[in-house]
C-alpha cells in the first residue's frame, strides 16, 4: 500500500486507538508484556501511546516513534496525562536509522501486521537493541483455530484496505524467521494473540543464523 495512503488512513484513526487504549483485556496483556521493561526503550509504531500507562517512570528513559503526526499527538496527550517523560520522533520505522545497540529494550504492540516486510523490521529491531536485550511483542495473527483462521483469510483484502493491516499473518513464524531469539511465547483469543518476549542477538559479520 502507499506509504502516504497509509498514513492518512492511520491518522484519521488516532481518535479511535486513543479510545482503545482503555481497553480492559488489551491493558491486562500490555501491563503483563511490558512489567520487566526498563532502562533505554525504543517503542516503535507507538500509536496512541496505549503502553505509556504500564512503563515504570522511574526505571525507564522512553523514546517513541510513528508516521502518523496525529497518532503522535494523542500518545502526547497520554505522556502528559501520566508525567511520563518521552522523546517523540516522527518517522517511517521501516526507513528508520539509528545507532546499532543504543537501547536495552525494543517495545512493538499491534504493528508488525501493518509492515510490507515483517522480518526487516525486526532485522532492525534487533540492530537497535544491545546484544541480550528484550524485545517486547504483542501482535494479533492466523488463529490455530481452522474455522477463525479461514475467515481472516477470506476477510484480510478488506481489513488491508480499510486499516491498512494484514488479519492473516503467521505471526510466530515472522518471529522465527527474523534475527531475533524467541524467549517465551503466549498466546490468546483462539490463538490470534500473540505475547512474544525475544531477545536481540548479534551475529558476527558473515555468521548465518542457526534457523
Amino acid at each position: 500500500m502507499n506509504k502516504k495512503k497509509l498514513i492518512r488512513k492511520f491518522n484519521k484513526q488516532a481518535a479511535t486507538y486513543e479510545r482503545n487504549s482503555r481497553q480492559r483485556t488489551l491493558g491486562t496483556w500490555r501491563s503483563r508484556l511490558l512489567q520487566d521493561v526498563q532502562g533505554k526503550v525504543l517503542e516503535v509504531a507507538v500509536g496512541a501511546g496505549a503502553n505509556f500507562p504500564y512503563y515504570n517512570r522511574d526505571t525507564v528513559e522512553l523514546t517513541a516513534v510513528d508516521f502518523s503526526p496525529e497518532m503522535l499527538n494523542s500518545a502526547r496527550r497520554m505522556a502528559a496525562g501520566l508525567n511520563l517523560n518521552v522523546s517523540f520522533h516522527e518517522q517511517d520505522i521501516e526507513k528508520l536509522e539509528l545507532t546499532e545497540n543504543s537501547f536495552d529494550c525494543v517495545v512493538s504492540t499491534l504493528s508488525l501486521c501493518g509492515y510490507d516486510d515483517p522480518v526487516a523490521v525486526l532485522n532492525q529491531m534487533n540492530r537497535w537493541c544491545r546484544p541480550g536485550g528484550g524485545i517486547y511483542l504483542l501482535e494479533h495473527g492466523i488463529s490455530h483455530n481452522k474455522l477463525l483462521g479461514l475467515t481472516q483469510h477470506i476477510v484480510n483484502p478488506a481489513a488491508r484496505l480499510i486499516s491498512g493491516c494484514h488479519f492473516n499473518r503467521d505471526m510466530l513464524q515472522i518471529v522465527h524467521d527474523s534475527d531475533v531469539e524467541v524467549v517465551k511465547t503466549e498466546r490468546f483469543w483462539g490463538g490470534m494473540i500473540h505475547l512474544i518476549w525475544a531477545r536481540a542477538v548479534h551475529l558476527e559479520k558473515g555468521a548465518v543464523p542457526g534457523r
